[in-house]
């Protein structure tokens, strides 16, 4: 399923919705219409686990399309947020974790040329993440280098301490898009966090889709355009270290909790690696997406004082 955040208005409140065709569902009022209980929102429904998700299932695939009155509206007629508009920790990052990404960056970056033997995980605030349509703020006063990476974001769904490989995808939620951007100039002594965490730099979204709807998420295209122009196109087969190893990994001294969030790295294309470089500008419009999850799109703006 197509879980997605959804305001119906600008005065109402955040709900949680499933996307079925061209229609969003309200996930609490179609329950309440058959006397269930379900949530509102997307991080209660992560926490209520597999049975909530196979209890809603059930009642999209009895109700065929023929929705009680007051729980469907055309997904043109809402907003779409970030599917979990707030994070409750900061998000996972993973850097270069592909491995022409990896030579890319070690040419215009200065990171190593060999590929990393443990996955490079850093972190983006809660506060970074934007949803679909939501502004890439620009700050020329920040920046002069803010470039983009498109990205498969793994959402966890249990607990997981200490998580072996061969279990680890039993913690997967669902999977999302998301943009990371970065701002290249803002790098400081190989500490990453404030070139990739600062206000906006996560857009989010359109979606999250149930782990069980993605048969292999390491078959899955990205690809990335600036202003129409294409300038990422790649696969999730070339991840260095795949959605299993990554859980493992950060579980071995993190603990992941329900909502958890892994963006697991992008391939080659960036604007950095670019001869000459390229880079996002007040006026561009990023458009990225994922095969089989959903498409983002968000422009650039100015946030100058001056």
């Amino acid at each position: 399923m197509k879980l997605a955040t959804y305001r119906a208005s600008v005065e109402s409140a955040a709900r949680l919705g499933v996307i079925v065709d061209d229609m969003i569902v309200d996930v609490e009022a179609l329950a309440a219409c058959f006397a269930e209980q379900l949530p509102d929102n997307m991080l209660d429904m992560i926490d209520a686990g597999p049975a909530a998700v196979a209890a809603l299932k059930s009642l999209v695939e009895d109700c065929a399309g023929q929705w009680p009155v007051n729980t469907a509206w055309p997904v043109q007629n809402v907003t779409l947020l970030a599917p979990i508009p707030r994070p409750r920790k900061n998000i996972f990052g993973i850097g270069l974790n592909y491995v022409e990404h990896v030579a890319e960056s070690a040419k215009s970056l200065d990171t190593s040329k060999d590929l990393p033997e443990k996955p490079v995980v850093f972190s983006k605030p809660p506060t970074s993440v934007v949803g679909p349509g939501d502004p890439i703020l620009h700050d020329k006063n920040m920046t002069q280098q803010l470039d983009w990476e498109v990205e498969l974001a793994v959402i966890i769904g249990r607990k997981a301490s200490r998580i072996e490989k061969d279990a680890a995808m039993d913690c997967v939620f669902g999977y999302s898009v998301m943009l990371d951007v970065s701002a290249r100039d803002n790098r400081r002594a190989g500490q990453w966090i404030f070139s990739k965490g600062q206000d906006s730099y996560a857009p989010f979204g359109p979606v999250i889709v149930t782990a069980d709807e993605i048969e292999d998420p390491h078959n899955l295209n990205l690809w990335l355009t600036v202003n129409g122009t294409e300038k990422q196109n790649s696969n999730t087969r070339h991840m260095l270290f795949n959605v299993p190893t990554l859980i493992a990994d950060i579980s071995s001294g993190i603990t992941l909790e329900p909502g958890d969030i892994i963006a697991t790295g992008t391939p080659e294309g960036v604007g950095a690696g670019r001869e000459p470089q390229e880079f996002m500008w007040p006026g561009d419009v990023i458009e990225c997406g994922v095969e089989n999850i959903g498409v983002l799109r968000n422009p650039v703006v100015d946030s100058s004082r001056n």
